[in-house]
């Protein structure tokens, strides 16, 4: 079930509502669709009161000076992943409450009705998988598991949560903003004396099952989503500015197939120059108008 409140549009960027013209265009491109491969990125998440990043007034680029933790320096600095988890820790009991918008529960039906062939989301956020989507790709992996870079273990990210608190009885750090992969603003006094577990299996070094900036998406996945776009006949980008390749490649290998491709995004992307559909408007109010 999801929250009937509206929509959180702190993060959202100002636009005007859905041109009728534009929903009529959007209609008769998803009735022509009958393997609908569909892309999301950050922005079909900003209703749900997660920033983005590049979104222009409100994107955690625009408003602070923040950068996403890099993956060479997670892997290779025991203070870099002190930082990293003292702020994940005590922004995850917000990020993980989140839940899913009108997009999301829209492309969940679009599944259930046949109509959604697959669903790639370059988002952490389990929102999709909260809506109930189950032909679905985590491009980027997801914040809510956490796997050992020694042994792969799993675990549940919730799970850690007990351990960091375990381990960390008195503790105490008020945050102040908050970022789109989940963590916080900390000092780096605050930071100082917040102890991070090792795996309990290996003693190796934990890392959230998503794909840092700096690293790569495996082959397996990237092969496994070409497979899926193979047997689509079109394709739809919904809330992202496909800035970031790993997305991207997928929107050029439709082009050279030469499917039509619908873009729904506030603001400019890469698409818009090769796109045969491009929408200005919020997804959760432009997908639920779409039958």
């Amino acid at each position: 079930s999801v929250s009937r409140a509206s929509p959180n549009l702190t993060f959202v960027p100002a636009c005007l509502p859905p041109d009728p013209v534009e929903v009529e265009e959007l209609q008769h491109f998803v009735s022509n669709s009958k393997r609908l491969f569909v892309m999301t990125g950050a922005g079909i998440s900003t209703e749900s009161g997660i920033p983005d990043y590049r979104s222009e007034g409100v994107g955690l680029y625009a408003r602070t000076d923040r950068r996403p933790v890099q993956h060479a320096e997670f892997v290779r600095s025991a203070s870099a992943r002190q930082r990293y988890w003292a702020r994940n820790f005590v922004g995850w009991p917000q990020f993980s409450s989140h839940q899913p918008n009108k997009a999301h529960l829209v492309l969940r039906d679009w599944e259930k009705l046949g109509k959604l062939h697959w669903l790639v989301t370059q988002n952490v956020d389990a929102l999709h998988t909260k809506a109930g989507s189950q032909r679905m790709t985590e491009l980027h992996g997801c914040t809510h598991r956490v796997f050992c870079l020694a042994c792969g273990d799993q675990i549940l990210r919730s799970e850690l949560q007990e351990h960091f608190e375990a381990l960390n009885p008195t503790w105490k750090a008020e945050a102040f903003g908050v970022a789109p992969d989940g963590d916080v603003f900390l000092t780096d006094e605050q930071v100082r004396n917040f102890q991070v577990p090792a795996c309990r299996k290996c003693g190796g070094i934990l890392k959230p099952d998503v794909t840092f900036f700096g690293d790569t998406v495996s082959k397996e996945k990237v092969s496994f989503v070409h497979q899926r776009l193979a047997e689509s006949d079109s394709m739809l980008v919904a809330g992202s500015s496909m800035q970031v390749y790993s997305g991207y490649r997928f929107a050029l290998a439709a082009q050279e197939k030469g499917l039509p491709i619908a873009v729904l995004n506030i603001g400019p992307t890469r698409l818009d120059h090769f796109a045969s559909l491009k929408l200005n408007s919020r997804c959760g109010e432009l997908l639920p108008l779409i039958v």
